[in-house]
């Protein structure tokens, strides 16, 4: 027989799911599809495929598995210090399923997510809450990857490297042992070499500097900058003090270009005799490779020697030129270009200065559009924030009774309305308080006492302050009753589930409903399995006891005719009783079978009863809708 469903009433709306428990019988589960869910489900698998989570694509996983496993692959992946367990099964129980839950919300305020869930929006599978935790999950996921994704990968590549190697670094340390000899080679085939040596009976140098000089020209080295340099330095101080002395002495002075050219020739001089002096105490190695003699270095400096004066000659006539279009050019054109480049830059630095004016101007209004921009976008979700509490406000009023929300929005309104007139009464209790006084004091001041009319009009105003203030006490017992009445309904209205948290109810039963089932079948089969050995052993017990009794007496009733006779009697006996036992329970066996099949008889015209009623219940609202259809039509007509 099929097993009835936890919840025997439909809703309108909803659908209808065929499931079978774990015996094969029917369950009704009501499901409820919302297409904004849906949406969202979709999205939130779209951000976890895209973020790296390729477990969302199995279609034999449950949305719960897809949603929860990418939020612990997520939250895995940020890298972040938990002390929670996020071990993550897929097919959990619903314990599991809670725990897990419960870690996740644990989870997310210490890693400072800004929005807030709760466990049973993640198993009552709320999507439209979960997105945007998920998608703030996603981004921080995705930032954690490319921080680390460097380290990751550098690290990677060295763990690579020290057991592998690219063709390329094989070739170059093939090739590096021949590189490295190449070079060796070069640098001994190239080394500096020995040409000269100064002789022993040439004496010893005495400065370190004509040391130096003979050591080069020893290499070949002729540094003639350097000699140049060395020694030049020595005549112009000499030349220097030679000039001041003639200068104190009263002698005419010689004109500049003069001057230099005559002492270039003198250094030239100078050097090319030093360089002889050196060489002249110089002798060839005997390697065979410099066969020069000092006589044929003293020629090639002495040839070198003319070319140096016609170019120092050059040097001075062209330094002597430059010298008079400089004080040609001292006055005139200069000046006046001299004069405009002055000019243009204080220009500039005014224009700098209105530019810098102009910018900390058009700073300072930027900054106003920005904070304008702020409060826009502040205001904007309040408004927004305001249009989504309406929103569920509507909601909530389509979900609840309709005559228990007019009645609830006619006391609002009357409490409303109390709430005005008390305020309109006490301003108007205050102005006439007011005027009252101050007529009282008006008449104190123009009689100076008070008459039997005045005070009869006080007691009459006094009596009349109370009546009203016993009335407004009387208002206010009223509205607090009413309030308590709101109160109590609205209590009664929150008791009252919504459908979401009876599909959620609903779904938690039958869970825990399957999970009994199994775990009674499971009973039930253990009891079976033990009623079966204990008939087995009390059966088996039997014939061994049968068997030993027949061991022990087969030697006394084999020993004389009529005890073997009497023997065979209690052997054709304990026979008989066997097949009556085997008799018997051909029998129940038979009954037993002939009980099933009837049970399966009446399971198979239960099923058909129900395809029948499924089937009428079909045609039933087919029929209605046509019929809808078909009152819609005459209402039309009717009114055309």
């Amino acid at each position: 027989m099929a097993a009835t469903s936890v919840f025997q009433r439909a809703r309108t709306g909803s659908k209808i799911g065929v499931q079978y428990d774990q015996e094969g019988n029917l369950i009704q589960v009501e499901t409820r599809e919302d297409e904004e869910q849906n949406i969202k489900l979709s999205e939130i698998l779209e951000l976890l495929l895209a973020a790296g989570y390729f477990r969302a694509r199995i279609k034999g996983l449950s949305p719960f598995d897809k949603v929860v496993g990418g939020m612990t692959w997520c939250i895995t992946t940020c890298n972040f210090d938990i002390d929670v367990d996020l071990l993550f099964q897929e097919n959990s129980t619903i314990g599991q399923k809670i725990a897990l839950t419960e870690n996740i919300v644990s989870v997310l305020p210490k890693m400072k997510c800004p929005h807030r869930l709760e466990p049973h929006q993640i198993q009552g599978l709320d999507f439209i809450h979960i997105f945007p935790v998920i998608q703030w999950l996603v981004k921080r996921a995705i930032e954690t990857r490319e921080e680390m994704g460097d380290s990751i990968r550098a690290y990677s590549i060295a763990q690579f490297h020290k057991t592998h190697s690219y063709p390329e670094d094989e070739d170059f340390l093939q090739k590096k042992g021949r590189a490295v000899k190449a070079v060796l080679d070069i640098s001994e085939v190239y080394k500096p070499r020995r040409k000269y040596k100064r002789q022993v009976e040439a004496g010893e140098l005495l400065d370190e500097e004509s040391r130096v000089h003979s050591t080069l020209l020893e290499y070949g080295r002729i540094s003639e900058n350097l000699l140049r340099y060395g020694f030049s330095k020595h005549s112009k101080q000499d030349k220097a003090e030679d000039r001041k002395a003639s200068l104190a002495a009263g002698t005419q002075a010689t004109p500049p270009g003069m001057t230099e050219t005559s002492e270039e020739e003198e250094l030239e001089a100078a050097e090319e005799l030093r360089i002889k002096t050196l060489m002249t105490n110089m002798a060839a190695m005997a390697t065979g490779e410099g066969t020069l003699t000092a006589s044929a270095v003293g020629q090639i400096v002495g040839l070198q020697s003319e070319e140096i004066k016609q170019i120092a000659s050059e040097y001075a006539e062209k330094q002597s030129g430059l010298s008079s279009e400089e004080r040609s050019e001292r006055f005139g054109p200069l000046q006046q270009h001299r004069r405009l480049l002055a000019s243009l830059n204080k220009q500039i630095q005014q224009k700098t200065k209105q530019l810098e004016e102009l910018q900390a101007k058009h700073d300072e209004l930027q900054e106003g559009g920005e904070e304008a921009k702020t409060k826009l976008a502040e205001a904007t979700e309040h408004t927004e924030r305001l249009d989504s509490e309406l929103q569920a406000l509507q909601q909530l009023e389509g979900q609840a009774d309709s005559s228990l929300l007019d009645q609830l929005r006619a006391l609002v309104s009357m409490n409303e309305r109390l709430k005005n007139q008390e305020h309109e009464f006490r301003t108007h209790c205050r102005e006439e308080m007011s005027r009252l006084q101050q007529n009282i004091e008006d008449l104190k001041l123009a009689s100076g006492e008070d008459t039997e009319e005045k005070m009869e009009r006080n007691q009459l105003i006094d009596k009349q302050y109370n009546l009203d203030r016993e009335k407004l006490q009387k208002i206010r017992l009223l509205m607090a009753r009413r309030n308590r009445e709101i109160a109590i309904l609205q209590r009664k209205m929150d008791e009252v589930p919504s459908r979401a948290e009876l599909t959620q109810y609903q779904k938690r039963f039958i869970e825990l409903y399957s999970q009994v089932s199994a775990t009674h079948k499971e009973t039930k089969q253990f009891f079976t399995l033990y009623n079966t050995l204990d008939d087995k052993k009390v059966y088996l017990e039997k014939e061994v006891n049968l068997l030993n009794s027949i061991h022990d007496n087969f030697q006394q009733a084999m020993s004389s005719s009529s005890a073997k006779e009497q023997f065979l009697r209690q052997m054709e006996q304990i026979v008989e009783g066997i097949k009556q036992n085997r008799i018997k329970m051909e029998k129940k066996k038979q009954e037993n079978k002939m009980r099933r099949d009837q049970l399966n008889d009446d399971h198979l015209e239960l099923l058909d009863k129900q395809r029948l009623y499924f089937k009428t219940v079909k045609d039933f609202k087919e029929e209605c809708r046509k019929n809808e259809m078909l009152l819609s039509k005459l209402r039309a007509t009717g009114t055309s």
